[in-house]
């Protein structure tokens, strides 16, 4: 093989894997896995923060993907660029809407109330089944209705 052709063979095995990297199908759902992450404008460093995060779990939906960084929208419906090393496939949700959210020692409105969780907590995302999420806050579980969990679901 020829030097020429056996670098084009090369180079070409370098560029495909960024391609290969990225073969995710889209939307999906990450959390932040640290505890400051800065939003971008833009996908890089170069673009100006606009907002930093302090509150390592939040979970996040990710609608696009280019290089390093992540296009993601987070539960209020703010969207912008986080780099993928600041995000992790965990699964986590936040509590959302108004008022208290029954936390459940069985999925079911007729189960035994464990807690009652305020719009806001966040907790370690278990199986869905029925309308009804397990979720781990900080070692207390139970059942959380899916619709007052943003995070739960399909993207």
């Amino acid at each position: 093989m020829s030097k020429c052709l056996r670098l084009a063979v090369i180079a070409s095995i370098f560029a495909a894997t960024p391609a290969v990297a990225q073969d995710v199908e889209l939307p999906y759902w990450a959390s932040i896995d640290t505890e400051v992450a800065n939003m971008r404008v833009g996908a890089g460093e170069q673009f100006p923060i606009e907002w930093v995060y302090t509150r390592e779990g939040l979970p996040v939906k990710v609608i696009r993907l280019m290089q390093g960084w992540r296009y993601v929208q987070e539960p209020d419906g703010t969207t912008g660029w986080i780099s993928a090393s600041l995000l992790s496939r965990e699964r986590t949700a936040i509590v959302t809407g108004d008022g208290l959210a029954p936390m459940r020692a069985e999925p079911g409105d007729g189960s035994a109330l464990k807690w009652n969780l305020e719009p806001g907590v966040l907790g370690l995302l278990g199986d869905c089944q029925d309308g009804w999420c397990e979720l781990d806050v900080d070692g207390h579980a139970g059942w959380v209705e899916q619709r007052r969990l943003w995070g739960a679901g399909e993207p």
